[in-house]
């Protein structure tokens, strides 16, 4: 038998969580000393603790636990409860490392605050262009926001495409407005280049308008890194006298299958101040 302290040595874990467990009636001690009021545990008991913690660590409750180790869950029911907190622990481990992206750009963009470009910027016309697009709405501009509606976006749009045999002729083309319904939505137009007639059907053709002058400025790297390159743009466009009288066009020049070795464009519309 061992003192509370020495199980809990044993256990890796707090004598406070041994007294909780106690508590709770969850691992309670194999003999409690009725004089002195010492708890005591077998070696047997540490099976139960490690699964009590290991379940614990699933992010299972107190409750879920307890019927767990007690058996009140069926074989197939405990199985499903593990695939679907092995799904939520998947989805949080890539949500992090989206945000962590995030916090990577903003640093960035922090550190080129104070370093003005002074060829990076281009001022040029940008001519119409037919496109193929697929549109929904995002809560925010935010590029967490933004990410999660594009992707598969695209990826519903090629697959139209390529169900209706036609076939891009150029770069794909991410363009942005303010949703019709407010409260800071986005509408997000994921479109490629094409030379199919307008038409509407399974896909929307269009002509894109014009650009009579747009600051433009090449992005190398992932979408996700974008916001240092995209305030740099907004920068030179205040220190040089224009205004925004839109959101930027996303010009997709180069896509390999790494997208670190993304190429993009950005063409934002603007106009002397």
């Amino acid at each position: 038998m061992f003192t509370i302290g020495d199980f809990a040595r044993h256990g890796r874990v707090s004598v406070r969580m041994l007294r909780h467990y106690d508590a709770t009636g969850l691992l309670r001690p194999a003999h409690v000393d009725p004089v002195s009021g010492y708890r005591y545990y077998s070696a047997a008991q540490l099976a139960r603790l490690n699964r009590i913690i290991a379940l614990k660590d699933l992010g299972f409750v107190l409750q879920q636990v307890r019927d767990i180790v007690e058996e009140k869950v069926s074989a197939d029911e405990l199985r499903g409860m593990l695939r679907l907190r092995r799904a939520e622990l998947e989805s949080a481990m890539v949500a992090a490392g989206e945000r962590l992206v995030q916090v990577e750009a903003r640093l960035r963009a922090i550190e080129s605050e104070g370093h003005m470009p002074t060829n990076d910027v281009v001022i040029k016309s940008v001519p119409a262009v037919r496109v193929a697009e697929l549109t929904a709405t995002a809560a925010s501009f935010e590029p967490e926001e933004i990410g999660p509606v594009i992707g598969p976006l695209y990826d519903e749009l090629f697959r139209r495409l390529g169900s209706a045999g036609v076939s891009p002729t150029g770069p794909g083309v991410a363009y942005y407005e303010d949703a019709a319904e407010g409260g800071g939505k986005i509408r997000v137009h994921a479109a490629v280049q094409v030379s199919a007639p307008p038409q509407e059907g399974a896909v929307r053709i269009l002509h894109l308008p014009p650009l009579e002058q747009a600051a433009t400025i090449v992005h190398h790297g992932s979408m996700d890194t974008m916001l240092p390159t995209a305030q740099i743009l907004a920068r030179w466009i205040d220190a040089n006298g224009y205004q925004l009288t839109g959101y930027p066009r996303e010009i997709n020049l180069e896509c390999p299958e790494d997208r670190d070795d993304w190429v993009t464009e950005l063409q934002a519309p603007v106009t002397r101040a």
